[in-house]
């Protein structure tokens, strides 16, 4: 097996950021177009309305879902994908650390 680290176009696959931004944005079109009634028996100015205003949702779903994920995976750092991790996450190090090298076998004798 190869020690093959992922470059950040690994990363970032912009065909499938691309893919998931227009999924989310067709979602949120049809949401907004079923919810202003454009499928239903209107008059053709209320639809033509629901149809403008479910393309500005679609627009804006999908150019906030392609910066915020693109953002996102801006904070993962290439070398750290593969590596594994054996401790809490949310464990700072230096407690980690202390707690390893100073293990308690019994109670606390009292001072006096």
């Amino acid at each position: 097996m190869t020690d093959h680290k992922p470059t950040r176009r690994d990363l970032m696959k912009p065909v499938q950021l691309l893919g998931l931004a227009f999924i989310a944005a067709l979602f949120a079109g049809v949401v907004t177009l079923v919810s202003m009634g454009a499928f239903q028996a209107r008059p053709a100015e209320e639809i033509q309305r629901a149809i403008v205003i479910g393309a500005i949702a679609a627009g804006v779903t999908f150019i906030v879902v392609l910066v915020s994920v693109a953002l996102l995976l801006l904070a993962v750092d290439p070398a750290q994908v593969s590596k594994q991790v054996d401790r809490p996450l949310l464990v700072p190090q230096e407690d980690e650390q202390t707690a390893a090298s100073d293990p308690k076998d019994g109670p606390e004798t009292p001072r006096t």
